[in-house]
């Protein structure tokens, strides 16, 4: 468990050291027509904003293949591993953002239009929420965009934690009266509070402690710094991850621009499985979560923004896959897969639900909206991630034990 696969089922990590395989046409082709088709589609209804968002998600699933952005390896590898080069690529990413975000929101508005952060409260259910899906990022491999990006590059097992997540995700908002009955701290924001050049030093000396931690860290440990000494290629990567982070503060501004808030996934899991649901005959229409939000449950699920965003980020990561000539799915996988993959996504969905959001949109989207949540959300998701990978360490240890004997 933990291991994430991508590429025909190479390491994520690892997958780039690869020799260089010539682009593939027909894969190439796909996507050209996909991403072709859902701008064409958003635009066709009257949405240049969608199309927008759609361009802005394609670019996304290219940056965050090439770079293999992963927020669970990066998180994984810090901990266990001691090296801390994913884990400071996202800590200048969200510097780099708040610098642009956190002006932006307290001015209240862009280009006339008004704007909002990702601002929630936190408490025992997002508490609880961030650490489920904690446990689902080891148990998988992935996290939300990292499901799509290397389902978009030929994962087929993300197709089985795609299903959990969407599951899960409909499942907890037939739970959600419950939990959002328990106590919890009020939503605060720090931009609000103290102003953007206060809550932009705040949080750039949290990161910044963080940031040198990190490097200390791995040197004490390693001796030096981890170098990365493969060729990289900006059409056909690999990508270096300082453009992956660069690549990524621009779809991180981009959506705050074009959609008013910030960039977001797994709300779209909830959507996609109350209209399954709705299909199957499930009444999601009187479960009180949707029943406040019956003009989102009605809409095609191309007018839905995050939604759109998704699909863009599979059609951009099937491209750049394409690119690099690695698009080889393998359709073989063991029950204890599947089953793995689809634990994985149901803990992640239902989590995400209750944490307001995932990796990228409570933990990424309230730390650059200076929301404290975002701040929970990392304290409690890392934990659940760590707590789960150190069960899996031991079960591992006992059964060799066990085996030897």
């Amino acid at each position: 468990m933990g291991i994430l696969l991508n590429r025909g089922g190479a390491d994520l990590n690892n997958s780039a050291h690869f020799p260089a395989s010539p682009p593939q046409v027909m894969p190439l082709c796909l996507a050209g027509a996909a991403a072709a088709g859902l701008i064409g589609l958003v635009y066709a209804n009257g949405s240049a904003r969608l199309a927008l968002a759609a361009i802005i998600g394609l670019f996304a699933g290219i940056a965050l293949y090439h770079a293999s952005f992963g927020f669970t390896s990066a998180w994984q590898r810090f901990a266990f591993e001691r090296r801390g080069a994913g884990l400071r690529a996202q800590i200048l990413l969200i510097l780099l953002t708040c610098a642009i975000t956190f002006p932006l929101l307290a001015a209240g508005k862009i280009f006339g239009q008004p704007i909002h952060g990702s601002i929630a409260p936190f408490g025992i259910a997002a508490a609880f929420g961030a650490f489920l899906f904690g446990i689902g990022m080891h148990m998988g491999g992935s996290c939300a965009s990292g499901t799509l990006f290397t389902m978009g590059g030929g994962n087929t097992r993300m197709l089985a934690t795609l299903a959990g997540f969407v599951a899960g995700s409909l499942v907890a908002t037939a739970h959600l009266v419950f939990w959002r009955s328990l106590p919890g701290f009020a939503p605060l924001s720090i931009v609000e509070t103290y102003g953007a050049v206060a809550a932009y030093a705040l949080t750039a000396l949290l990161l910044g402690g963080l940031f040198i931690y990190s490097r200390r860290r791995e040197i004490r440990h390693h001796g030096q710094l981890e170098r990365d000494d493969r060729q990289f290629n900006l059409i056909r990567g690999p990508w270096p991850k300082l453009w992956g982070c660069h690549a990524l503060v621009f779809v991180s501004i981009a959506t705050l621009l074009v959609l008013s808030r910030p960039w977001g996934i797994t709300s779209a899991f909830a959507l996609w499985g109350a209209k399954l649901g709705r299909a199957a005959g499930i009444p999601v229409d009187g479960w009180p979560y949707w029943a406040n939000r019956q003009a989102w449950l009605d809409q095609p699920v191309w007018m839905d923004s995050t939604s759109v965003m998704n699909f863009g980020i599979v059609v951009g990561a099937l491209a750049a896959a394409a690119l690099a000539g690695r698009f080889s799915p393998i359709f073989r996988l063991t029950l204890r897969e599947l089953v793995i993959a689809l634990m994985a996504g149901l803990l992640m969905g239902y989590g995400a639900r209750l944490a307001y959001g995932c990796n990228i949109g409570a933990y990424l989207g309230g730390v650059v909206s200076g929301s404290l949540h975002g701040w929970g959300w990392l304290l409690f998701g890392f934990l659940g991630l760590s707590v789960s990978a150190s069960l899996a360490s031991r079960l591992k240890g006992s059964f060799n034990r066990r085996a030897d004997q």
